[in-house]
């Protein structure tokens, strides 16, 4: 290919074929199959420093050319295992106004920590024990799927549980409209509460207004 195309000739032929690779595969390829269609390692970097491929996590990329919501994107790395939780779930529930700028998403303690070292979407991990992660686990429309995220009780508790970690503003939204919201299951939220070890808690921050 070398004697029958310019260097620029060349380069757009290969982001072509690169192209039409991500939207076979989806959105996303590995950098084994860029390789294997004849490009060097140095040169995907060079096409990512040119803007043309972009690292969505260690060793996987994609093009600007594949338009993809960041919900896509959190259904395609994270659907399957994943599940909404705090900042995410909150929105999903409609308790938030704005969409907040992280995605959370609950996982297995003992999953590989790797998967979440991506540069988009923001994903913040929470690593959760096996044994309590299906715990009050339900499913919502999600990116033109079915996502796992956590009932509202559920959920409920383990704001609460976390939360030092989350922005004081959203922090009081969320519970509040909660706290507001007709079909909420007050004898479940006691229940997770004692599983997530909460109950004080719920019982003072949240109980005194139900």
């Amino acid at each position: 290919m070398d004697n029958l195309f310019s260097r620029d000739e060349k380069k757009q032929y290969q982001l072509e074929q690169i192209n039409d690779l991500v939207e076979n595969n989806g959105g996303l390829i590995k950098t084994s199959e860029i390789e294997a269609l004849g490009v060097d390692y140095r040169r995907v970097l060079k096409f990512v420093e040119e803007g043309y491929l972009i690292r969505v996590k260690s060793g996987y990329y994609t093009t600007k050319y594949f338009e993809c919501s960041e919900e896509e994107w959190i259904y395609k790395l994270f659907g399957e295992d994943g599940i909404l939780t705090i900042e995410s779930a909150l929105y999903v529930y409609g308790y938030l106004n704005d969409r907040p700028y992280k995605w959370s998403i609950a996982i297995n303690k003992n999953t590989s920590k790797s998967r979440f070292h991506i540069d988009y979407p923001i994903v913040e991990p929470y690593y959760t024990e096996p044994e309590v992660l299906e715990l009050g686990v339900t499913e919502t429309d999600f990116a033109g799927g079915k996502m796992k995220i956590y009932t509202k009780e559920r959920l409920i508790c383990d704001v609460l549980k976390y939360q030092e970690k989350i922005d004081r503003e959203i922090f009081k939204q969320g519970v509040w409209a909660y706290i507001m919201d007709e079909n909420k299951d007050v004898a479940k939220l006691m229940e997770y509460a004692k599983e997530r070890k909460v109950l004080k808690k719920v019982q003072t921050m949240v109980g005194v207004w139900l």
